[in-house]
Parts: C-alpha cells; sequence; structure tokens
C-alpha cells in the first residue's frame, strides 16, 4: 500500500488510557478521535497494529464496536485478551501516548436505525459483545423510541462484568432499563436461578420471568452481539417464535452481529 493509499484509508491516533478490569484479561482502551470519523451507537471500527516491533506501518487489524458515544471526543473500545491471539496481547501492552491506526470509516448495521418503535427493546449480548450497546444506552433516541429496555448480559462470573456501574448508574436514572446479567458459571438474579447460558435461559422461560417482560414480535425488538454460539442458537429459537431481521428497505424485528 503506497503511502497516499494508507493515508486516505486510516489514520495515526494515540492511546491516552489503558483500564484493566476485574477480569485482568478484559481491558478498556481510550484512544484519541479522527477528525471526520462520525459513527452511529452500534457500529465499529477497524484498528490496526504493527505485526512486529520496529515496524512503523500497521498490518494487523481487527474490528471494534466503540463503547464511546458518537457526542465524546474520544473513541473508547473494549478488548479481551487471547493468550495466543495475534493482535490483542498486542493491544493489551500498549500505554498511553503509543500509536494505535483507526480506519476512517466506520462499519456495521447493528443499531437503532434497524427498528421501528416498539414496548421494548432487548439487547442481549455475550462477553465484550456488550460494546455494541453501551453507546445505545447513553443515547437520547433509544428512550423516545422504546418504553423498556432490557440489557441481558451474559458472562461466565460475576468478576468478568465489564461497565456494571454505568450501567447500574444509567438503569437508577431512568427506570425504563432493565439491567439482567447472566452467569454460565454461577447463579444468577440474586441467587433465583442456577448457572446458565442465555440460550437455555431463553427456552426454559426464565430470561423472560427474571426480566418481567415477554418476547413477542408484535411488542418487542431484540438485537444478539457476542459468541456466535449463542447469536446462531437464540436467532433460531427467536425466527420460530416469529422474529425476523428487514429485508430490502423493511425494518425488521431482529438485528445480529458476531462479535468473536
Amino acid at each position: 500500500m503506497t503511502d497516499s493509499t494508507a493515508q486516505d484509508k486510516y489514520t495515526q491516533q494515540t492511546i491516552v488510557g489503558v483500564h484493566t478490569w476485574q477480569s485482568p484479561a478484559l481491558i478498556s482502551v481510550q484512544v484519541t478521535r479522527p477528525a471526520g470519523f462520525d459513527y452511529l451507537p452500534g457500529q465499529f471500527a477497524r484498528i490496526g497494529l504493527p505485526e512486529a516491533v520496529g515496524q512503523s506501518e500497521p498490518a494487523l487489524w481487527r474490528a471494534y464496536s466503540m463503547v464511546s458515544h458518537p457526542s465524546e471526543n474520544i473513541l473508547e473500545f473494549l478488548s479481551v485478551t487471547v493468550i495466543d491471539g495475534a493482535f490483542s496481547p498486542k493491544l493489551a501492552s500498549l500505554k498511553p501516548g503509543d500509536a494505535i491506526w483507526v480506519e476512517k470509516a466506520p462499519f456495521g448495521f447493528l443499531t437503532l436505525e434497524r427498528f421501528s418503535t416498539a414496548k421494548t427493546l432487548w439487547l442481549v449480548a455475550t462477553g465484550t459483545g456488550l460494546s455494541a450497546y453501551l453507546p445505545m444506552l447513553k443515547d437520547s433516541k433509544i428512550w423516545q423510541q422504546f418504553e423498556k429496555v432490557v440489557l441481558v448480559h451474559g458472562v461466565r462470573q460475576a468478576q468478568e462484568l465489564t461497565y456494571k456501574s454505568d450501567i447500574e448508574a444509567i438503569a437508577g436514572a431512568n427506570q425504563a432499563l432493565i439491567y439482567l446479567p447472566i452467569f454460565s458459571q454461577a447463579p444468577w438474579s440474586d441467587g433465583l436461578y442456577p448457572p446458565s447460558r442465555i440460550t437455555s435461559a431463553y427456552e426454559n422461560g426464565q430470561l423472560e420471568r427474571a426480566a418481567g417482560r415477554q418476547l413477542d414480535p408484535e411488542d418487542s425488538r431484540i438485537m444478539l452481539c457476542g459468541n456466535p454460539a449463542m447469536v446462531s442458537g437464540m436467532r433460531a429459537m427467536l425466527q420460530e417464535r416469529g422474529f425476523a431481521a428487514g429485508r430490502r428497505g423493511n425494518l425488521g424485528t431482529l438485528a445480529v452481529e458476531n462479535y468473536w
């Protein structure tokens, strides 16, 4: 790639903050925001790093949803470090002042524009798939479009919950938000339910009981983001119940994105 082509495609930015969560494999990285980088809540960016020490141009690229809202002057990304991964350990080793590259164009269609107004919006995520939903919760549009929002976050244990205090603060200020963490290796909902994955909790009815809401395509919309196994399993069961993705300009009731 020539220098002129590279400059047209991406820009070099700077790490301004790194936060390690209770589970040390989970980090949040704050990055300077490129001029003119505009996006919708739920979209993602491709960020790049050199493949080896001493290289000055990015060779490794990965997609990360923006945790930050479009009104903020930085970009924030949530990452899980895979020990033998090619990218995430390099990202986790960065410090404020280090360089990182961001493609100029945002990507993705997991946005509120996919849906019409409805009573309830379900935002279902596993792990770092939560990232796509956080800027939506900071956006006034979501509270105008839906009467209730159910945020389901599936992790193995409580220590893997990220942005918990931020979400609880939003729920405290806005009673329209129902925050529902689900643990696959520990009891959840104050111990009321045994360890379970999101798919099994939906299949046996615990998900709807815990949320106090029914999943019905007549008055519900649902987004799925996270582990491909969760996304494919939930999508199949939801489609049997009448949920469908939008087609040819028609708004749907179901939107999905793998986040792995």
